[in-house]
């Protein structure tokens, strides 16, 4: 089975979110902020309440896409059957460059089409400074992340 014939699990895209995935599309991170005078949070997941404010005004602010590994892992055995057939593949937490408070989960490949294991486990450090990339899955486009090269 190659990964093309895979059915991965899909975003729920929501009122709140939908924007992400909107400007996704566009290959543009942005996060969700409080466009309140006196406030200004980012905030992700999205929601429709600032929760330091309380604010319902919001705005989405354009971000680098830069950002460092925080977290990271490995599944095994992969926990979902379809996720087999690409094993070993990583799972990472990044935190943004510019929003540290903000950390977005997802995959770190080799480039922005290849596969979900195309990136050896052994080279996986916390720390490391990796980059958005988009690709399409399924027809929705998902922000994937590459090693940042020096």
């Amino acid at each position: 089975m190659t990964e093309s014939e895979i059915c991965y699990l899909s975003p729920v895209i929501d009122d709140d979110g939908a924007p992400f995935w909107h400007y996704a599309a566009q290959s543009q991170l942005r996060i969700q902020a409080c466009a309140s005078a006196t406030c200004g949070e980012l905030r992700f997941p999205p929601r429709p309440c600032c929760p330091h404010c309380g604010s319902f005004e919001s705005e989405w602010r354009l971000m680098s896409g830069r950002g460092r590994i925080w977290s990271y892992v490995v599944p095994h055995p992969p926990l979902l059957p379809a996720y087999a057939a690409v094993a070993p593949y990583n799972a990472i937490i990044v935190e943004l460059a510019d929003a540290p408070r903000i950390r977005l989960v997802g995959n770190l490949v080799a480039s922005a089409d290849a596969a979900l294991n195309s990136v050896d486990p052994g080279r996986l450090r916390i720390g490391a400074k990796v980059q958005v990339v988009f690709t399409d899955v399924d027809g929705v486009t998902l922000p994937r992340w590459v090693l940042e090269r020096p």
